[in-house]
């Protein structure tokens, strides 16, 4: 099979909600094998990515508003304002958070592993006539359970709301 370049239309991407955040597949897991798999993330004003950590690298390269990451030096923690045009380098294994406290959305492409991207997949949920399903408790163990096979950690709620972060409350 011959393989050429092509343009991506980007408008075509579906849209998929990770309680709040939301992550537009630019590659496929299923399409990169080995090659840097491709997303496009955006947070929410107001929105936020709790403090976890994974064995896969990501890289955010900021396309528009203002995201403020979490990064650890030693014991020591600190909000970063990541602007349009930075790069926001999380290596494998570092534990890292996301907020945008900004009036807007939040763009960045986001550059991981194929194994990353497949995690996200599988935890992602489709919009529904442009809006997020409400969270349920079956999600948020499925997202859970996920994390864990892939050998991910999260922090706790009380870990969360002691760097500013507010998880969301699931209904049953």
């Amino acid at each position: 099979m011959l393989h050429s370049a092509h343009l991506i239309d980007g408008e075509a991407f579906e849209v998929f909600d990770i309680f709040g955040p939301t992550l537009q597949f630019v590659t496929r897991p299923d399409e990169v094998s080995g090659a840097p798999a491709i997303l496009r993330g955006t947070i929410p004003s107001g929105g936020a990515a709790p403090l976890h950590s994974h064995p896969d690298p990501e890289t955010f390269v900021q396309l528009s508003g203002e995201l403020e990451g979490l990064a650890f030096d030693r014991d020591d923690l600190k909000w970063i304002p990541i602007r349009p045009g930075e790069v926001f380098h999380i290596p494998a294994g570092a534990r890292h958070a996301f907020r945008n406290r900004a009036d807007g959305p939040a763009i960045s492409i986001i550059f991981t592993t194929a194994r990353l991207a497949a995690f996200f997949r599988e935890v992602a949920r489709p919009l529904r006539n442009g809006k997020a399903p409400d969270v349920t408790l079956s999600d948020l163990q499925h997202f859970l359970a996920t994390a864990e096979s892939y050998g991910h950690w999260n922090a706790t709620p009380e870990e969360n709301a002691e760097i500013g972060i507010a998880l969301p409350v699931a209904d049953k």
